[in-house]
Parts: structure tokens; sequence; C-alpha cells
């Protein structure tokens, strides 16, 4: 026989579901009823400190807490709802950790996310943004699938927003972007301390904003070493874009030992174009990729030195302070870099010679 709606079945008897309250958070927490609504209304800043803010949070989260939304709304004028507009993100590789990451940051200060996907496509977001304005979402987050400019929808109005993975031209919403001239150095740096000197850069497509901040760090870490401007080849981003640049270049009269590449999809077609020279990689040749795509990267064999970007990051720290924001703090307009991670597998040694 089924056990009715609202108990639990324990052995030969059903007993009653019981909801967890505020004030089982507050006993857990050790604190009073009050700081649990004002953390969990979003009203903590300046009235609960950082410490008692994660204690009432760990504690909501341990306990399975779910605020009543309607009586939040009623009393806050708020939804407790973000609107995530994103282009393609949902469907990119990396997109989705740029997601995952505002996703986590909202739900732990107990809001909820609507998600929409426009595209890229200017009607489609236009539509985007009335229907989620329509549904009094508390705030914004535009989550790009790819590094690029922003600049935010006229239908935002005076609704705090804040952007992930691209830069406002305007300068007028806070951003969180990736360091891509600080990855561009690392990757180089990574082929520099092993001791090449014969180094070529295989960059993405030329219209694409990250290609040429990646390419300026490579050039930067070359001026630090003493060197002079080092090759670029304008290649793209896919495998087949990396084999047909590494067949011209290891058949070409100055070999280069080491290669910086546009993207782990491009190393990927090096490294088939030096496997079918005959040359080995790292003995041979070194190779460093970029975006570490989990499904290349580790894969490789050899395992693929690249550059990590913080998608998760990004998505965190632009939806934490928009959180920020609507409990009253500060939200400055500022651009903020955040920084890439050398990742060191087995793809790089030093040169043959």
């Amino acid at each position: 026989m089924r056990a009715r709606r609202g108990r639990v079945r324990s052995g030969h008897y059903d007993r009653p579901v019981r909801k967890v309250t505020s004030a089982d958070v507050a006993r857990r927490a050790g604190v009073s009823r009050a700081a649990v609504s004002m953390v969990l209304n979003g009203r903590a800043a300046g009235n609960v400190s950082a410490d008692r803010q994660e204690a009432i949070r760990a504690a909501a989260r341990e306990l399975g807490y779910v605020p009543d939304a309607a009586a939040v709304a009623m009393r806050t004028q708020r939804t407790r709802t973000l609107g995530v507009v994103t282009d393609a993100i949902v469907t990119t590789a990396y997109g989705g950790d740029v997601l995952a990451g505002a996703m986590d940051a909202a739900a732990r200060s107990g809001y909820v996310t609507m998600v929409v996907e426009t595209e890229d496509d200017p009607e489609l977001e236009q539509r985007a943004f009335e229907a989620l304005r329509r549904r009094q979402v508390d705030g914004y987050v535009f989550a790009a699938a790819s590094m690029r400019t922003y600049s935010v929808a006229e239908e935002v109005g005076s609704t705090p927003a804040v952007l992930a993975n691209c830069i406002d031209p305007d300068r007028s919403h806070a951003a969180w972007y990736p360091d891509d001239v600080g990855g561009g150095r690392l990757a180089t740096e990574a082929l520099l301390v092993n001791g090449h000197t014969e180094l070529v850069c295989l960059a993405g497509a030329e219209e694409t904003m990250a290609t040429g901040l990646r390419v300026q760090g490579y050039q930067e870490a070359l001026a630090r070493a003493g060197r002079r401007p080092g090759p670029v080849h304008p290649t793209g981003w896919e495998i087949a874009d990396g084999h047909r640049a590494a067949m011209a270049l290891l058949t070409g009269p100055d070999r280069p030992t080491g290669i910086v590449c546009a993207n782990d999809r491009v190393a990927v077609g090096v490294l088939l174009a030096a496997t079918a020279l005959g040359l080995r990689v790292p003995d041979d040749l070194s190779l460093v990729g970029y975006d570490d795509d989990v499904n290349v990267a580790p894969t490789l064999v050899p395992g693929l030195t690249t550059i990590g970007l913080p998608h998760r990051e990004m998505g965190q720290r632009a939806t934490d302070a928009l959180l920020e924001r609507l409990a009253g703090g500060p939200l400055e307009p500022a651009q903020v870099a955040v920084e890439a991670t050398l990742v060191q597998r087995a793809s790089v040694a030093a040169p043959p010679f």
C-alpha cells in the first residue's frame, strides 16, 4: 500500500514530514531567527558578520531549508530570482561552467536562476529581457560563451546587472573576464623556461577578441625574456586548422621546437601532424594548448600542457557581486580580469638540441 502524500514510511507506520523552519536553522547555527532572516533575505550586509553568515547558510544547506518564496516576495518586494541571459553558453563546452558558477552562487544565497539562451540573435535577446522583466527578476547576469564585448540592453533599465566572460565597452556595468594576456604569457613562459628558443604561435581567428589578447601575452613573454617578437600564424580554432598549419611549419626550413597553440583542438591537429611526420611530442616538439578542455587535454597521449580559464570563477564572482548589490552593498562598474592558470602535463620538455 502506498504511503500517503506528505508522510514518510517507517517500518509498519507512517510518520508525518515536518517542514524545516528558520527556527531550526537558527538553532543549528547558534544564532537568532532575526539573523537567519537577514541573511536569507539578502539584508546581512552590515548587520551580520561574515562568519555567522556562512554558518547560517551552511545550516540551511545541511537541513535542506527552503524559504517560502511567496512569503519572502511579499515581505521584501523581491522575487529572489536572477535572470541569466546567454548568447550560446548552454550549448558550448566551456560556457556551462560559467553558468554553473552563477547558479551555485545564486543558490548559496537562496536565489533561483532563470536561464535564457539567445543564440546571439538581437531580436531573441530583446524578447528574453522583456520576458524576464515581466517576471520581475531582481537582477541580471549576462554570460557570454566566449570572450567578447557586450553592451547591456536598454530593456534592463535600472535593474542591477553584471557581466561574465565579457567586457562592457562603455564601462557602465561591472564585468569579470578571463586574463587572456596573462594566459598567453603563461603558455609562452612554459616553453621558455624549458630552454626553447625557436617558438611559433598558432593564433586563433583574427576577428576574435581573445586572439589578439593571447598574442599580446605571447609577445610580452618573449620581450621579458630579452627576445625579439616571435612569429605568429593566424590559424583558426579547429583540429584541421592546427593540422594544416603544422604540416607547413614542420616540413619547412625553420622548424620550431615549441608551439603555442590557439586552443586544445589546434594542439590536437599539431600532434597528429607531428606523428604523421615521425616527430615525437615532447622529445622532438613541445606543445602548449589553451582552454584545458576536459574532453581533450587530459586524454591525449602525451597529456597536454595547457592554459586553464576561470569559467566557473567568473560566473561565481559576477553573481556574488550582484547579490552583494541586492543586499545593499556597492557595485562599482569595474572590469576585472580573472587569472588563468598553467596546467602542466607531459607535452613540454627541453628542446632536442
